[in-house]
């Protein structure tokens, strides 16, 4: 029988190398997230942050190592098969459809038949109409259903895309930057945003902004060139003399 650690293990970054022709964006890194965790991984620019994002989702193939999600190795796996078993992916830059409503963009997300001939024609069905509205509240937007998505202010965006993301039903959520331009009270409600989740998602958050990660109370690790450098809460994370020194900028 597992234990209760290996049957609540969702994500396993496996020693993962990805080699551009003698530079490694990730030298055999490893990390774990287990169900309804949110984590955040912060490091310097270079530090292998996107790239981690982009081979769990299969924009970009390990050279060495493995990713499983729930027990599975989805390494070779092609990105639309990746997502169908449950990952998702919020870039830094809004990918909202600006000429429909903030309702219909949350709504084309939220279709379980994804074709687009079916998903651009016949409204929101009835079932998913619940979801819509459920999600709309709780992203703050549903005064703005009925806006053009292009409208919205940029924070607005930025949580209609998390809305967006979160309307999928994905089990893992994979957050680049989500506070990218925001000010402190966007950033705020963006952490507020993310809590609201609950255990319900699994989330991973790429972020620079220490104050936003603080908000967000959660694991954090450390990248730096490519590399697993250090894990731990925010104020173990600042304590910690080698993460001030590459990350931080300064010594302790």
């Amino acid at each position: 029988m597992k234990d209760e650690s290996t049957r609540d293990l969702l994500l396993a970054v496996d020693g993962v190398t990805v080699d551009y022709g003698g530079f490694k964006a990730l030298d055999g890194f490893s990390m774990t997230l287990q169900r309804g965790e949110t984590r955040v991984v912060i490091g310097p620019n270079g530090a292998g942050k996107s790239t981690l994002c982009d081979t769990i989702i299969g924009r970009v193939r390990p050279t060495e190592g493995a990713i499983l999600f729930r027990g599975e190795d989805i390494s070779a796996l092609p990105e639309q098969l990746i997502v169908a078993r449950g990952i998702c992916r919020k870039f830094q830059a809004p990918g909202i459809l600006p000429s429909l409503t903030v309702a219909d963009n949350i709504g084309l997300a939220a279709r379980r038949d994804r074709r687009w001939w079916r998903s651009l024609g016949f409204g929101i069905p009835a079932g998913e109409q619940a979801i819509v509205n459920d999600i709309l509240e709780q992203v703050g937007l549903t005064a703005r259903r009925a806006t053009q998505a292009g409208l919205l202010a940029h924070g607005e965006k930025q949580w209609l895309e998390i809305g967006m993301v979160i309307a999928t039903g994905a089990e893992l959520i994979l957050l680049d930057e989500p506070t990218a331009g925001m000010g402190p009270a966007e950033t705020r409600r963006t952490a507020e945003l993310i809590h609201s989740l609950g255990d319900s998602r699994t989330v991973l958050v790429i972020d620079h902004d220490m104050s936003f990660v603080e908000q967000l109370g959660a694991t954090v690790t450390v990248m730096h060139q490519g590399r697993f450098l250090a894990q731990g809460d925010v104020q173990a994370i600042r304590n910690n003399a080698e993460v001030a020194s590459v990350y931080l900028g300064h010594t302790a």
